[in-house]
């Protein structure tokens, strides 16, 4: 049974892989004949790929010591499903990031000739990081459930949100110290456009956006992805309260959560059909199917109106489709697997899926600028960049409050109906559609790459507003992507909480106990901590990257005038030290915060460190996210020639606060998702050595 089971979670996984494969080849075949972008797109290809190279090289020391800390302490399956896990998380990001880069300047060429082209070029490869991810998430998932046991199991996800966290922390420093040097001293002293050529830091920038936006972003929605899984998992197979007589469930219990995440693969690439058709080779039944179906009028007007090139909404639809689907397959599923309470278990995920999607579209509400808050963050840039900042932190706090309110609904709903399992399971239908909410997040840097080669290029200004409407809806997705991994954290640390405790044999946790109390202060305390560090090592890095651009300014002659090329190479060589630098620090402490409390304070003073952690780590996450998206299109918004437009004073005032916004969204919010899911799967990997 288990290998029946392993072989068709794996096959479903490689669907994925091979859906990924065929879009590949069509971007691929898209011939680029301007010369200018080729070299351009090379150029970030180049540095993306060697950045990611030296960094994957320094954690090699660190994943052979865990594994061998792993082997010596736990046993040689534990060692191995934590390589495993690091190593797919690692590959998940490498390729990711190989095919978004290739992808750019593809996108730049089609934005000369539509809109449309532009968005399905972009789109196609965004679709490709998103199949990647949860393609090898599942197939890994399902070898490991082949030749491992599901507590053994949970070591894979403790590889994954190792990697992840380096990733996710090490690509946000790169990423924002190149963008805050190109931007202070390019746009606000040099008075030059985003992505001018005579910027010394704009490859740097360009590079990043690979880094922190696509290798880092997938790194960390694989891990939640399976984090998901495996949580549910452990906590399925032992579950007795769906049947009467309190049976376990056992294969069942783990056969349900990997179902449910091929299932969501399914959906996915329907959602991703309707978004981008054009690709080849899936078949003429395929073609078919897609031909008789757009003979009713509405889908015909749908079709036209996302070929036509309207960004927003075709993603939006391809979302819907995804999540429809999804909830559909999730109803005879459940049926099929759980007689009795079928029906409860489908409305569990039904809650997470909902949430999830909710999530979302708050967050969008609360950094696009088609909505009331950015619009106010835009018009305090009247008063200068004071008042910007403190329309933009308001608004963040502010944001919280209906995710938060989202996720206790789900959490109390799916609990009600189907005990933890089901807020395990809720977990999982979150991020069930992983597939398509990446392919839209790592839509947008692509977008965003395409618009710097567009300028570098010095291509017509049409092209670069074609790219910088893409951009800007890019932007709101990926605070969209943000706020899914955010949520869906909270009720995959949950569930990887109780899975602790059962681990742990903890029945309770008492606060009168003074241990517990230290334990959940020192949890509140560290994404605060974590936050700290990875902003400082932002502020250091992106202070080396001023002063290299202040110095090329004002040292190389010709520069301004266009004589003369800057020194990308030297911006690069910063951005890559500073970040493989800086990344260690903050990666350290979250993996050996709970091995000390654990070790000296015991296992239920753990158990309020991850108590406290969840709480003000999901807190913190959902605010600086916010509140950095909401920045950065507030300074668009301007851009588009409100408020006077590029070259105000207001305008300058939204650069300054898009600036403190880079690492609240980009580098430290999106890793604190990954911080309390690895504190918490370091803690269930470990509780055996915590028993006494």
């Amino acid at each position: 049974m288990t290998f029946l089971l392993s072989l068709l979670v794996g096959l479903l996984g490689l669907t994925a892989v091979g859906y990924a494969w065929l879009v590949y080849r069509k971007v691929l075949s898209f011939e680029v004949t301007n010369e200018r972008i080729v070299e351009l797109s090379q150029i970030i290809h180049d540095g993306a790929m060697a950045f990611i190279k030296k960094e994957y090289l320094w954690l090699v020391p660190f994943v052979c010591v865990v594994t061998l800390v792993l082997w010596v302490a736990l046993s040689i399956g534990s060692a191995f499903a934590f390589l495993l896990g690091a190593f797919c998380s690692a590959a998940a990001g490498y390729i990711g990031m190989y095919v978004a880069t290739q992808a750019n300047g593809r996108t730049t060429f089609a934005a000369t000739r539509s809109q449309g082209e532009a968005l399905d070029m972009a789109f196609s490869g965004g679709s490709i990081v998103g199949m990647l991810v949860v393609g090898i998430g599942l197939t890994g998932l399902a070898f490991a459930f082949l030749i491992l046991d599901v507590e053994t199991l949970t070591a894979f996800g403790m590889g994954a949100s190792s990697i992840a966290l380096f990733a996710r922390v090490g690509g946000g420093i790169y990423t924002k110290a190149a963008d805050v040097g190109a931007d202070l001293v390019g746009k606000v002293e040099a008075g030059i456009p985003e992505d001018d050529p005579r910027n010394p830091a704009v490859i740097a920038d360009n590079v990043g956006d690979n880094v922190g936006d696509v290798a880092g972003m997938s790194a960390d929605l694989f891990e939640s992805y399976v984090n998901s899984v495996i949580a549910a998992m452990a906590i399925g197979v032992t579950f007795t309260g769906l049947y009467a007589d309190g049976r376990h469930l056992g294969l069942w219990g783990a056969a349900y959560p990997l179902l449910l995440a091929g299932l969501g693969i399914l959906a996915s690439i329907t959602g991703c059909l309707v978004i981008s058709t054009k690709v080849p080779l899936l078949g003429r039944g395929v073609e078919r199917v897609f031909a008789f179906i757009e003979k009713i009028s509405f889908v015909k007007s749908v079709m036209d109106r996302i070929r036509g090139g309207d960004a927003a909404f075709a993603l939006r639809v391809g979302l819907f489709v995804a999540g429809g689907e999804m909830i559909a397959g999730t109803f005879v599923l459940s049926m099929l697997f759980f007689v009795t309470k079928g029906f409860q278990v489908f409305l569990s995920v039904t809650s997470g899926v909902l949430a999830g999607i909710l999530i979302g579209f708050v967050t969008e509400y609360f950094t696009s600028s088609d909505f009331k808050p950015v619009k106010d963050v835009a018009q305090a840039s009247s008063a200068g960049p004071a008042t910007v900042i403190l329309s933009g932190l308001s608004l963040g706090m502010k944001s919280v409050a209906v995710p938060v309110l989202l996720i206790c609904v789900s959490t109390l709903l799916s609990y009600w109906l189907a005990g933890i399992f089901g807020v395990a399971c809720a977990a999982v239908g979150m991020l069930s559609i992983t597939g398509i909410a990446l392919s839209v997040d790592a839509y947008g840097p692509i977008s965003d790459n395409a618009g710097g080669i567009a300028e570098m290029s010095e291509l017509p200004p049409e092209v670069r507003k074609t790219t910088d409407k893409l951009d800007s809806i890019g932007n709101t997705t990926a605070a969209m992507g943000k706020g899914l991994a955010i949520g869906s954290a909270a009720l995959t640390a949950l569930a990887l909480f109780v899975a602790y405790a059962q681990a742990a044999r903890l029945e309770a946790i008492d606060i009168m106990e003074p241990n517990v109390i230290v334990g959940m202060l020192l949890g509140g305390m560290l994404p605060f901590v974590f936050c700290a560090l990875s902003i400082e090592a932002v502020g250091r890095a992106a202070q080396a990257m001023i002063d290299e651009v202040r110095r090329q300014f004002r040292e190389i002659t010709g520069l301004m005038e266009g004589k003369a090329k800057p020194e990308y190479e030297k911006c690069v060589s910063i951005s890559t030290a500073a970040a493989l630098r800086e990344m260690i620090v903050p990666g350290i402490l979250a993996v050996l915060s709970p091995v000390v409390v654990g070790w000296l304070l015991g296992k239920a003073a753990l158990g309020g460190l991850l108590g406290g952690s969840i709480v003000t780590g999901v807190m913190l996450a959902l605010f600086m996210s916010n509140s950095g998206g909401a920045w950065d299109n507030a300074k668009k918004y301007i851009e588009e020639g409100h408020h006077g437009g590029k070259g105000t004073p207001n305008h300058a005032a939204t650069v300054v606060g898009d600036t403190v916004g880079d690492p609240f969204k980009d580098t430290a919010g999106p890793s604190l998702n990954i911080l309390i899911k690895l504190m918490t799967v370091v803690a269930l990997v470990l509780a055996p050595l915590f028993m006494s």
